[in-house]
């Protein structure tokens, strides 16, 4: 019995979601951080331009796609701190990554985005999640 438990913990910690590899994380970290520095200089073209497809027919220019950030996202927009964490495939050709994140009023955030690689190979942004940290009052 003991044996077989042992097998279900080692099969279970593998069949979890994998830490992406190197040369994913740093594709991933890089448009994260090429939208996240525009966003800092209100340069809604080269924010606009990281976010995927999907995204882009949500909102389709680049001043309304700004706008929704400044209103729904104001961690990223303006933030104290930008701290990237794990990175994670999850094996359909994506990755998410999570960023800690203290906000312009000192609150904590996670952020989790997801990205997809686009057929020509370019990865862009798919979506973000904002978590605000436990114990924290809005």
């Amino acid at each position: 019995m003991r044996a077989w438990l042992t097998l279900l913990l080692i099969l279970s910690f593998f069949s979890g979601p994998a830490l992406a590899d190197d040369g994913t994380r740093a594709a991933a970290r890089a448009v994260i951080t090429k939208q996240v520095e525009a966003l800092g200089r209100d340069d809604a073209p080269t924010a606009y331009a990281q976010a995927a497809p999907a995204i882009q027919e949500m909102f389709p220019n680049a001043d309304l796609f700004i706008g929704m950030v400044r209103n729904q996202y104001r961690p990223v927009y303006r933030h104290r701190s930008f701290v990237f964490g794990e990175g994670r495939d999850t094996g359909e050709a994506g990755v998410v990554q999570s960023v800690a994140i203290q906000d312009e009023y000192g609150v904590d955030w996670t952020a989790e985005y997801s990205l997809a690689r686009d057929a020509d190979g370019t990865w862009r942004i798919t979506g973000c999640r904002l978590i605000k940290a436990p114990g924290t009052s809005a």
